[in-house]
């Protein structure tokens, strides 16, 4: 099989040149797409300690050779940049008909960089590519700018991706949106994006993409209803939202709340804001994703309070807004949804800032004057519309918040630099590592900050080990049953690697773990490898896909190596070390030690240096990335 050219568009916005390249099949097999493209054409020429905010820094939009196949799970789109919000590498997933539409049109990747004059947009229909002017549209929220981009078009037929006010204002954790509700959420990707006075990249609408192999390819699509009825999880996923979960967590007493002081939320508060209340209540439809049957997506309505448009409040957000705040209007939560999609903000980060603030307010390390009048106690929702529109517009004391809670408690002092949930400067999500310690381990050691979404989460184990789950990565299904998910042992450090290496993967071809996760598991390994095969007549081993996710991995902590990331960066808030307070879990205590072994091992399992916790030449030549030592010697020359 001769694997496809990777197609990328190169946009200069300070010159407006805009050419169009291609990577050959060999070189685009190693980095099929995803951050791992992403990074592959960063690393080709971008230089180490650039200001991510200033025009050297290069944003990068990938989809991956899987993208568009009419199968669900495979409409996702990567943003990879530099991060204002860690300093480090920033790759960030959305879903949505961006990303087939995107493909649809014979791209890859587009590569972004400079700085435009005046504020753009880049319209994209195949080969037809123009910057146009996008001031009428600059300073408007998410809704408005789309509705104007397609009237200056004249056009209806076409996909946005764009910034709100808060990436036009440089918010450290501004997103990226697209339909208004799917956003490339973490990193401050849309701050980098409004640096480059970039509102938008719009594609127009394209043809359903053909697989290789039509006939081979119903069996992935053939017998939907056998694979909704083998998995119930799935079924309800697409009933309840990701925040179906939310009650068993909070009855296990491991739902941070009031910025992770406790993990326990009063049960009829915690009732108030779980995904079967929503069903129940708000709920207005179940909206998908290109050619996706699971339907996850909620879209919520509050008559003259939320508007269906702006979609609706997944489990991280019901939780960062909601318990983590002290919050149990669930119509709260949803509007300050809405407002963070509008403005284009990052609910987690965005809401655990304002927890973080909140404790800061309570613990008299912030006062009124400070707030700017704002009353910041702990269950105050009504503080959500007037704080969200001064975090974007980063006027008063919203413009401290803007800078992310790790930056902003370094300002405000000393005792408040504990109150910030964060890694690498990014808010820690709502899956706590006392309940879920391998997620914690992976919440360190990420190259771009606490993520939820780089392995599987602990309980998987308690499954018994015969289940078809568990026999997702081989060796795994020997792996011990665990009478709990506590547990952090040398068996289980080696389930974070294997789990990583595999995210790493589904990240890199752009699939939606909901789909092709091992949890979820609509699709299983062997449906990815017939994907591969009958999708593009790719023939490939599971071997060479993890290696593919794990070389991705190593890209990017070699990225953050460059920028001077060491060991020392790979740590948890002492808070997570702290004996829970009260709930369910009272007295449960994560083990500082163990972590630090286990954070040990870590590095031993993956290959990288003992005392930086960075890759070895020896690990980088294995896996064929080589050639970002030659490179880095060529930069350092010129």
């Amino acid at each position: 099989m001769i694997f496809p050219n990777a197609k990328i568009l190169d946009v200069d916005l300070t010159s407006k040149e805009i050419s169009m390249r291609e990577i050959p099949g060999e070189t685009y097999r190693l980095y099929p797409g995803g951050s791992a493209l992403g990074l592959y054409l960063i690393l080709q020429e971008m230089e180490a300690g650039i200001d991510p905010l200033s025009p050297e820094n290069m944003l990068v939009f990938s989809v991956s050779a899987l993208t568009g196949l009419p199968v669900s799970g495979q409409s996702r789109v990567n943003v990879t940049t530099k991060s204002p919000l860690t300093g480090g590498i920033g790759a960030t997933e959305a879903g949505g008909f961006f990303p087939a539409h995107l493909k649809g049109n014979g791209y890859d990747a587009v590569i972004l960089r400079g700085k435009s004059e005046k504020p753009v947009y880049l319209y994209v229909d195949e080969d037809n590519v123009e910057i146009r002017d996008a001031q009428k549209m600059w300073g408007k929220v998410t809704g408005e700018a789309e509705r104007l981009i397609k009237e200056d078009l004249g056009e209806e037929r076409v996909e946005i991706a764009q910034i709100g006010p808060g990436g036009e204002n440089l918010v450290k954790y501004a997103c990226i949106m697209n339909m208004s509700n799917r956003a490339n959420g973490r990193n401050g990707t849309g701050a980098v994006m409004g640096s480059k006075n970039l509102k938008a990249l719009v594609v127009k609408k394209a043809r359903p993409r053909k697989p290789h192999n039509p006939e081979g390819f119903k069996t992935l699509t053939g017998n939907l209803k056998e694979r909704f009825a083998e998995n119930p999880g799935i079924v309800g996923l697409g009933e309840h939202g990701t925040d179906g979960e939310l009650l068993g967590t909070n009855m296990d007493g491991f739902l941070a709340t009031k910025n992770f002081s406790t993990g326990y939320f009063e049960k009829e508060n915690a009732k108030k804001i779980t995904g079967t209340t929503m069903t129940k209540t708000i709920l207005k439809e179940r909206d998908t994703c290109y050619a996706c049957a699971i339907r996850c997506k909620r879209v919520v309505e509050v008559e003259g309070k939320v508007d269906p448009l702006y979609g609706g409040p997944e489990y991280e957000t019901c939780a960062t807004f909601g318990s983590y705040c002290g919050v149990s209007s669930l119509e709260d939560v949803a509007l300050a949804n809405q407002l963070c999609n509008m403005y284009g903000l990052d609910t987690i980060s965005c809401g655990a800032t304002i927890a973080f603030a909140m404790e800061c307010y309570e613990k008299g390390l912030l006062t009124k004057e400070d707030t700017d009048g704002l009353d910041l106690k702990f269950g105050n929702h009504e503080v959500f519309p007037t704080l969200i529109e001064k975090i974007a517009k980063r006027e008063g004391f919203g413009d401290l918040l803007a800078e992310g809670s790790a930056r902003a408690a370094r300002k405000i002092g000393e005792a408040a630099i504990p109150l910030s949930i964060s890694v690498k400067n990014q808010e820690l999500p709502a899956h706590m590592p006392q309940y879920k310690p391998a997620v914690g381990l992976l919440y360190a050691v990420n190259s771009f900050g606490a993520d939820h979404q780089s392995c599987e989460h602990d309980p998987f184990l308690v499954m018994p080990a015969d289940s078809k789950e568990r026999k997702w990565l081989g060796h795994m299904a020997a792996l011990k049953e665990y009478d709990n998910p506590h547990v952090l042992d040398d068996e289980k450090v080696q389930y974070a690697v294997d789990g990583q290496r595999f995210y790493s993967l589904m990240d890199t071809l752009c699939l939606c773990q909901f789909a092709w996760g091992p949890a979820w598991q609509l699709y299983g390994p062997a449906d990815l490898i017939d994907l591969c095969k009958y999708g593009i007549g790719w023939e490939t081993s599971l071997y060479e896909l993890l290696r593919i996710g794990e070389r991705r991995i190593n890209m990017m902590r070699y990225f953050n190596a460059r920028e001077g990331f060491t060991k020392k960066d790979d740590y948890l808030p002492d808070r997570i070390f702290e004996a829970m307070p009260d709930g369910p879990a009272k007295g449960h205590v994560m083990d500082k030690e163990e972590f630090e072994r286990a954070k040990e091992l870590y590095y031993k399992f993956v290959g990288w240096d003992e005392e930086t916790g960075n890759p070895t030449e020896i690990n980088l030549r294995r896996l064929g990335l080589g050639w970002l030592l030659e490179k880095d010697k060529e930069l350092a020359k010129a």
